[in-house]
């Protein structure tokens, strides 16, 4: 009998080597990878039962990596195992069609019930955020609160890639696009968020968790 495959998406190669001890007896790991990009790529070429991916990861975030892959695949399986002990992140997660939301420091059987849960198409929420989350969801729609979220999928990229240090030029070559079009999209962030300078403008990327320091 086949083991569900897992592809694992984590910019941490220690995190990754013990994912995959933790991981190998139950599952057939199919690949590891270490940003947003290469995970889109993996996930399409190697097609596994179930991704588990961090968050933020460089040059592209799971969020949004995800949202990529639900474009060509409505249904797939994505777990997050972040760092991020944040009720504000596991929604965002879940509403972005996340099978389930671990945290890094719970006990390792949380990642395995989470990956058996998405297997049979249910959610998994870390017990210790769950009636968080579910307080977020009953007090309605709050992404008012998180400027983040009225960004467009591309001003996240490009936001994202400005923060990690990449010129225009070399973001426009990694997204296919003119460099005109990335100053276009900076401006328009830095307008909308009341920003005056490329600091400002990576110290939001970084509070809104989209690049880590």
């Amino acid at each position: 009998m086949s083991r569900p495959r897992v592809l694992l998406a984590d910019d941490h190669l220690v995190v990754s080597e013990g994912l995959k001890q933790l991981l190998a007896e139950d599952f057939e790991l199919v690949g590891a990878v270490q940003d947003g990009r290469a995970l889109v790529a993996a996930a399409k070429k190697l097609r596994p039962d179930v991704i588990v991916a961090d968050i933020t990861m460089p040059h592209l975030n799971g969020i949004d990596a995800m949202a990529q892959l639900r474009k060509d695949n409505a249904h797939v399986k994505v777990v997050f195992l972040t760092m991020h002990h944040d009720p504000a992140y596991a929604r965002r997660a879940l509403q972005a069609g996340a099978s389930g939301f671990v945290v890094k420091h719970s006990a390792p059987a949380e990642l395995v019930m989470a990956i058996q849960a998405a297997l049979k198409g249910q959610t998994f929420i870390t017990p210790a955020l769950a009636s968080d989350v579910l307080r977020l969801a009953q007090h309605g729609s709050r992404d008012a609160d998180d400027p983040a979220q009225s960004l467009t999928p591309r001003q996240r990229e490009i936001l994202q890639l400005l923060a990690e240090g990449r010129s225009a030029k070399e973001i426009a070559a990694a997204l296919a696009i003119s460099p005109r079009t990335v100053e276009f999209h900076k401006y328009q962030i830095m307008e909308a968020h009341g920003l005056h300078s490329t600091a400002e403008l990576i110290h939001f990327a970084i509070k809104r968790g989209l690049v880590t320091i």
